[in-house]
């Protein structure tokens, strides 16, 4: 593979034409490769160059000396300011493929050990994420519910397990009490599929819940009650469409202005987790995740914040008014 060029500089592209120092050897002796090796045509050699080249000045400006320091997060931080941009999803998609075939291209040549696009989902169509919640608002939606009344207990319950633990709402209306265990911190949850899952439960949901089995769902039961952990007033399982009433009406008591969905705090509980620094394929378990490329949606959600925040507050990036 070892084939040596100088990078040709072409008119038609979408970057500029000079590509950082440190990352052209690289790229010059990649696209030689694709093109006398590989033989693909002259106009794709040209948008993989373009593209490259890209890739590589927004990876000098985070900080990057070399491919050899580049990392997942980094990647993803590209891929979300293109975004931003008019890219089509096939333009991403081959710039996607470009950088992927450097990767490949540059374990081959001993000069990356590893493939720093492997765990890189597939650009797709943009989707709509629901609303979530800041730490400081999710600490206003909890404080509303009574604690004084058994319902007040079980919706404190309630959001502390979905919050906490990132439960769909669809496994909370049906999690049987067995399933949670608050002393040694943990749930078993069956989600899509029927797949089980552990996943944690921390010390605010542990008490929250032993609260409420001892001063609220003694109150809530009736005759046939089942085992479902969280029940209606009439002491049937908590329907989905109460869950989604109960969101709706702590958030407005909160006086959080955002369309919140339950959904919306299992988000919050995905985003918080990267936030902290948590390892993406620990989230994707966690939230029973069997695309990794689902898990990731989060982390451009939060690499876009921190973009946000750069471009809003560092003195020389700082937004024009």
């Amino acid at each position: 593979m070892g084939a040596k060029s100088k990078v040709k500089r072409r008119e038609k592209g979408e970057a500029p034409t000079e590509p950082p120092s440190s990352f052209e050897k690289e790229i010059s002796d990649f696209l030689a490769w694709v093109q006398l090796e590989k033989g693909l045509a002259e106009n794709t050699v040209s948008s993989y160059e373009n593209d490259l080249i890209q890739c590589a000045i927004h990876l000098k400006a985070e900080g990057i000396k070399g491919w050899n320091e580049v990392e997942l997060i980094h990647l993803s931080g590209w891929l979300a300011s293109l975004t931003k941009g008019e890219y089509a999803v096939s333009s991403l998609s081959r710039k996607l493929s470009a950088v992927r075939m450097l990767a490949k291209f540059l374990i081959a040549e001993n000069v990356l050990s590893e493939d720093f696009t492997e765990l890189l989902a597939n650009p797709k169509k943009p989707r709509h994420l629901p609303d979530s919640l800041t730490i400081e608002e999710v600490e206003k939606f909890l404080s509303v519910p009574d604690l004084s009344t058994p319902l007040g207990k079980r919706d404190r319950a309630l959001f502390e397990l979905m919050y906490g633990s990132g439960l769909r709402v669809s496994e909370i209306c049906t999690l049987p009490m067995t399933a949670v265990d608050c002393d040694d911190g943990f749930a078993r949850v069956f989600g899509k599929g029927s797949k089980e899952r552990i996943v944690p439960v921390g010390r605010h949901a542990s008490d929250a819940i032993k609260n409420y089995l001892h001063g609220g769902r003694p109150f809530l039961v009736k005759d046939g009650t089942g085992g479902e952990l969280f029940l209606s007033m009439r002491g049937k399982a908590i329907s989905r469409k109460m869950v989604w009433v109960l969101v709706k009406d702590y958030t407005r008591k909160a006086g959080i202005e955002k369309n919140l969905s339950p959904h919306g705090l299992r988000h919050s509980f995905a985003t918080h987790l990267l936030m902290g620094g948590a390892d993406i394929r620990a989230v994707q378990e966690m939230l029973g995740h069997a695309d990794i490329g689902t898990t990731q949606v989060y982390t451009q959600v939060e690499v876009e914040r921190l973009l946000d925040e750069h471009a809003n507050f560092h003195p020389i990036s700082r937004k024009k008014d």
